[in-house]
């Protein structure tokens, strides 16, 4: 009979096999069926001849040079948007007293506990108002402001010693000196574990920049991959997760390079 040690153990490896399985074999259906004829997708076999032209064809069916860039101008504006608000609110909140401190705060965790589905026409009505219907910056406005990137950034903030930030203005250095020459070096491993965070959520993102986007000039990966995906020609199964490889490729390369970064970064940030 097992120790219940080694029972729990080998109970526990075994769910983590399960699930890794469960994960992996979507995305080895979409290479296998990417890199065979279409003939072969539902058929699996071991001499089946490979090929490339599923991602030349899902290359040249769609305008991907143009959904990658809005992609990426999309991703990175939101990032450096939620960098510098974060950072600033995050500052504020956990060095700073003022009236309405703490019920500021716990607004911004009200946050945490909204859907952005919930809110999904008062900001379609809001970029109405604006005229910034079917642009970048209508689908990148509504996330600048990230309550998790705020609450994340004050827990980090608050653990650093006030010794630092009391050195740092006996040499003359102000309050934003302070926060950029003391707080900023020092949650870098925090900044890289939300980066990580934001980027992935972003980059698949669907509902949002599916209702705000009517043209091709504006839509990034996410939306164009679904027109594309359309079923008015027939599904062909090989040459759509050839697009989704295609869509998806930033992101699996970004963690297989850096998985050991991205793990670390997670750990040091308190992220589980």
């Amino acid at each position: 009979m097992l120790h219940p040690t080694r029972l729990d153990t080998a109970l526990n490896t075994l769910g983590a096999w399960l699930l890794a399985l469960l994960w992996v074999l979507p995305l080895a259906y979409a290479v296998w069926s990417a890199i065979h004829p279409t003939a072969y997708s539902a058929r699996f076999e071991l001499l089946a001849p490979l090929t490339l032209e599923n991602f030349g064809a899902a290359w040249a069916a769609a305008p991907f040079p143009r959904y990658f860039l809005n992609t990426f101008v999309l991703v990175g504006s939101i990032l450096a948007g939620q960098l510098v608000l974060c950072t600033l609110a995050a500052y504020a909140f956990a060095r700073f007293r003022f009236p309405g401190r703490d019920l500021a705060f716990a607004l911004v965790l009200v946050q945490l506990m909204v859907m952005p589905d919930v809110v999904l026409v008062e900001n379609y009505r809001s970029m109405h108002a604006l005229g910034l219907v079917d642009t970048l910056g209508a689908m990148a406005l509504p996330y600048v402001a990230s309550a998790f990137g705020i609450f994340l950034l004050r827990q980090t903030f608050k653990t650093v010693p006030t010794e630092l930030e009391e050195a740092a203005r006996i040499e003359g250095c102000g309050s934003f000196g302070v926060l950029w020459r003391v707080y900023v070096p020092l949650a870098k491993p925090v900044y890289l574990a939300y980066a990580l965070v934001s980027v992935s959520h972003h980059w698949n993102n669907f509902l949002w920049p599916l209702v705000v986007s009517n043209s091709v000039e504006t839509r990034p990966l996410t939306v164009g991959l679904s027109v594309f995906a359309g079923t008015d020609q027939g599904i062909d199964w090989a040459i759509i997760n050839a697009a989704t490889l295609i869509s998806s490729a930033p992101l699996l390369v970004a963690f297989l390079l850096f998985q050991r970064q991205f793990v670390q970064s997670f750990l040091r940030a308190g992220i589980r």
